[in-house]
């Protein structure tokens, strides 16, 4: 269960304890009958008459209903530990209220509910019948105790409360482990989520800078060290690139405020594709990647409005057009990324500086 989630659980079964204190003062108080130990302490008793000792245990759980429902109004977080210790003080309640009033007919049946009920909610069945255990126990011993005739009358009230806390702790139980079901799928939608993030987004920038690197390696060994120069320049920019958009990418998976990146505040650029290709398995998968790819850079780096995908098979080549009205490419250099994919297949990529502002690539693989 998210921190939310048992945050308002435990919200509402507050509220409901404040609510049931203050109708339990009044029952109380509303109640004729002689308590269960004015047979052997004096106590006063009668209708609209209530006892002093017991005014201040049913003061007492009022402030103390009212206190726990005050710290979760101020979002304090009540812990598993401290969850269970409240139990048992209803517990506690209950017998003292059952004691103190007119014994098995008293107003504290209610009071051992709530407590099976909310021990149930929390922990399931093991922690409901273990309550429901205590609390008929007590309850039994208040029937041996009271002489009084017609008490076997309220034999059937522990057998009520025994139903109960079975059946909320096998309904509480069966919530635990449906929680605990979406909670394994959440992880294994999360996992696959990164694994394809990282096989479809990093992998794939990893096999580009290999390849531009492997460039670079046959440019020096030609002795165009100026050309190799250029292209580690800007794969270093991409890297650069890369790098930072991998730590955002990390710093969200660990819960952590991402370091905002230029063109973050910008509205989300809208972007049209319009698809259609046909070939080998393998060309389509390099157009699919090369368009993918595109959309990551405008995603990215472009700060555009809107965006167009353009893909059209044609009798001996296939065309891509991705447009945007974003800033522009970087020293009019192509992607790096979409370079070395077109390059693997023998395509061409070209900009278009004559269609405006923004970036304009025209890219154009042979049909193998």
């Amino acid at each position: 269960m998210t921190a939310t989630r048992l945050w308002q659980m435990e919200y509402n079964i507050a509220r409901c304890r404040v609510v049931f204190s203050i109708a339990a003062i009044l029952v109380v108080y509303i109640d004729p009958e002689e308590p269960l130990l004015s047979r052997w302490i004096p106590f006063s008793s009668g209708a609209l008459t209530m006892d002093t000792r017991l005014l201040v245990v049913m003061v007492s759980h009022f402030v103390y209903s009212l206190t726990i429902y005050l710290a979760l109004l101020g979002r304090a977080v009540l812990t598993p530990a401290r969850a269970a210790r409240t139990v048992w003080i209803d517990v506690l309640f209950a017998v003292t209220v059952a004691t103190m009033t007119e014994g098995v007919t008293s107003p504290a049946y209610p009071f051992f509910a709530f407590a099976v009920v909310v021990g149930g909610l929390r922990g399931g069945l093991r922690q409901a019948m273990r309550i429901t255990t205590v609390t008929l126990g007590f309850y039994f011993a208040l029937l041996v105790i009271s002489t009084r005739a017609g008490a076997e009358m309220y034999i059937m009230r522990p057998i009520y409360l025994g139903i109960t806390g079975y059946l909320v702790g096998y309904l509480a139980q069966q919530r635990l482990e449906l929680q605990e079901q979406m909670r394994e799928l959440e992880v294994a939608e999360q996992r696959h989520r990164i694994g394809r993030e990282l096989h479809d987004g990093y992998a794939q920038a990893m096999a580009g800078i290999n390849l531009r690197l492997e460039g670079a390696r046959r440019l020096l060994r030609t002795n165009a060290v100026a050309e190799a120069m250029t292209d580690l320049g800007e794969l270093q920019d991409s890297v650069t690139r890369e790098y930072d958009d991998l730590r955002r990418y990390a710093r969200s998976l660990a819960g952590v405020e991402p370091t905002p990146a230029p063109g973050d505040d910008h509205q989300e650029t809208q972007l049209r594709l319009r698809a259609d290709v046909s070939g080998t398995v393998e060309l389509v998968e390099h157009v699919l990647s090369i368009a993918r790819e595109g959309i990551r850079n405008v995603r990215r780096h472009a700060r555009a409005r809107t965006a167009t995908i353009d893909i059209r098979t044609e009798p001996t080549r296939v065309c891509i057009a991705i447009d945007d009205d974003g800033v522009g490419l970087d020293r009019e250099a192509t992607p790096w990324s979409i370079t070395s994919r077109v390059k693997e297949v023998g395509g061409d990529i070209q900009m278009r500086a004559d269609q405006g502002p923004g970036a304009h690539l025209l890219i154009t693989l042979p049909q193998t």
